[in-house]
């Protein structure tokens, strides 16, 4: 799994347009898996700084129980069109529960630089190590999918 700058290294292109499409809107779907495995989406706002991935959450909320039981989740960018002008991002990964006061507090600074409020108390922490990115839009009437997995090269593919 990787963190998030280890991935702007190995995926520069690919991790530059999925973190345009999650940063032009500030918000996600975040999907996690249910006690009985099936699964549940939430809203949440996400946060690339300090080279992670972060999720910040209430500590009691559905989503946040969900990652501390079952890591794996996957993100997907807010949709604005039916014809994904802008493009469609989705991340899949292993959320990590953050609970160093060292990392809290870098994490306290960096929301408050990015959205000039504070992060509301209490809350839960993650950062997300990733193990897939995909990239999907429209290029020449074709569709395009950019693909990266743990361990691979990033892949383009196109179709009709």
């Amino acid at each position: 799994m990787a963190k998030w700058s280890e991935l702007e290294a190995a995926a520069p292109l690919l991790a530059a347009a999925v973190r345009g499409r999650f940063e032009a809107y500030g918000l996600a779907i975040l999907a996690t898996l249910r006690r009985d495995g099936s699964p549940r989406v939430s809203g949440i706002e996400l946060l690339f700084a300090l080279g992670e991935l972060w999720l910040g959450m209430m500590p009691d909320s559905r989503k946040a129980v969900d990652l501390s039981r079952d890591p794996r989740c996957a993100l997907h960018n807010a949709t604005t069109d039916k014809n994904v002008a802008d493009g469609d991002a989705k991340i899949t990964g292993r959320a990590v529960a953050v609970t160093d006061q060292e990392s809290l507090d870098a994490y306290r600074a960096a929301w408050l630089a990015a959205v000039e409020i504070p992060v509301p108390e209490p809350f839960a922490l993650f950062r997300v190590d990733v193990t897939e990115l995909a990239m999907i839009g429209v290029g020449d009437e074709k569709l395009v999918i950019d693909f990266w997995r743990e361990g691979s090269p990033p892949v383009r593919t196109t179709r009709k």
